[in-house]
């Protein structure tokens, strides 16, 4: 179970770093209207193939053409190169949002009518992604959380902020993830000390996280790219405390493993993927009745339930209950990622984070 949701979570991040084969698309059921949707793969694709789409068709009469997405950036690029062919290898496609900023700057997203999305009341206004004039780009798709998490043999007590990474006590015990672009851990520095991610708005600002982060490198045993592998560490207390998905931790809790999963005080952080209709797409109509029929609270509370993903709906308009929302989100504010600097300052993040945190 742990393995499938490692691989599913590898996946989830669409914009971060890995690989995954195009699958061939499967049609789950022909009809005389039909939609292809681009969909992140592996269990991922899996669990929307057999609890979503289906059901979709259903309530619908379109039929799904479900296509497995390669992560980063490639899915980004085929679908830029083909909109200027005047092709779409996928009508709608769930995108990261460093991707969909990337896109606007094409024009690559049909805007979406918001007045054919009878269900938008019901999202929280940090899925609307919006071109900067105002037009909406994409609907947030699904969304997921990174925590604090602990081996519960080495912390009896769960720790309640993220300033944890920066005490002494906890000097070579934590394992963070290795990027600047999927960690967020200037978001979480600038949160925790700076006063909130509107501290990243300068060059200034982004260089003091930058040294405050640079504090933490003492307590810092593994810079991961191998999630497994952290996860393994964890799970024995080689490496006790760290970031991780909180999902998948609760899996392995649950699994009997001594692990929990916190969300501090400052929040957890929240990333997310869009819905996005490419503007080569001729299914612009069934484009719509999906992203509405996504935006349903019955079926964000379904992918919490089937695919462990956090609702893009507000809580209350859903029926899961507290143990089941807990297991897949919070009600504590969450961090944000501040996606527009991964776009426009991608080469001196990266540069910046090798010279001075993981170099």
């Amino acid at each position: 179970m742990i393995t499938t949701s490692i691989k599913r979570r590898t996946l989830l991040g669409a914009g971060l770093a890995g690989a995954s084969m195009l699958a061939m698309p499967s049609v789950l059921r022909a009809q005389d209207k039909s939609l292809k949707v681009g969909v992140y793969g592996g269990y991922f694709k899996t669990s929307f193939d057999k609890n979503i789409f289906p059901e979709f068709t259903k309530a619908t009469g379109i039929a799904v053409e479900s296509i497995a997405e390669p992560t980063g950036e490639a899915w980004l690029v085929q679908l830029e190169q083909a909109a200027r062919a005047g092709q779409a290898p996928a009508d709608v496609s769930m995108m990261s949002q460093v991707a969909m900023l990337k896109g606007q700057s094409t024009d690559l997203w049909t805007p979406i009518d918001m007045a054919k999305i009878k269900n938008s009341s019901n999202l929280l206004d940090r899925f609307v992604n919006k071109y900067p004039d105002g037009r909406i780009a994409g609907i947030g798709a699904v969304s997921w959380y990174i925590t604090l998490v602990t081996n519960t043999d080495v912390y009896k007590e769960a720790p309640t902020s993220w300033s944890a990474f920066w005490d002494p006590a906890n000097a070579d015990k934590l394992g963070l993830l290795a990027l600047v672009s999927n960690s967020f851990l200037l978001e979480v520095t600038a949160k925790t000390f700076l006063g909130g991610t509107n501290a990243l708005d300068t060059e200034e600002g982004l260089l003091k996280a930058f040294e405050k982060l640079a504090e933490v490198k003492p307590n810092v045993r593994l810079w991961y790219r191998d999630e497994a592998q952290f996860e393994q560490s964890l799970k024995s207390g080689e490496i006790p405390m760290g970031q991780y998905y909180h999902d998948v931790t609760g899996l392995a809790a649950a699994d009997g493993n001594p692990v929990r999963s916190t969300f501090p005080k400052e929040g957890g952080i929240q990333d997310s993927g869009c819905w996005a209709l490419s503007r080569a797409s001729q299914k612009s109509e069934e484009a719509h009745i999906f992203i509405d029929y996504m935006c349903q609270p019955s079926i964000q509370a379904t992918l919490s339930r089937k695919v462990g993903t956090s609702p893009t709906v507000k809580r209350e308009v859903t029926d899961l209950t507290d143990k089941e929302f807990a297991a897949v989100s919070s009600d504590i504010e969450p961090i944000v990622p501040r996606y527009d600097l991964y776009q426009s300052k991608s080469d001196w993040l990266n540069q910046k984070w090798t010279e001075l945190i993981v170099g």
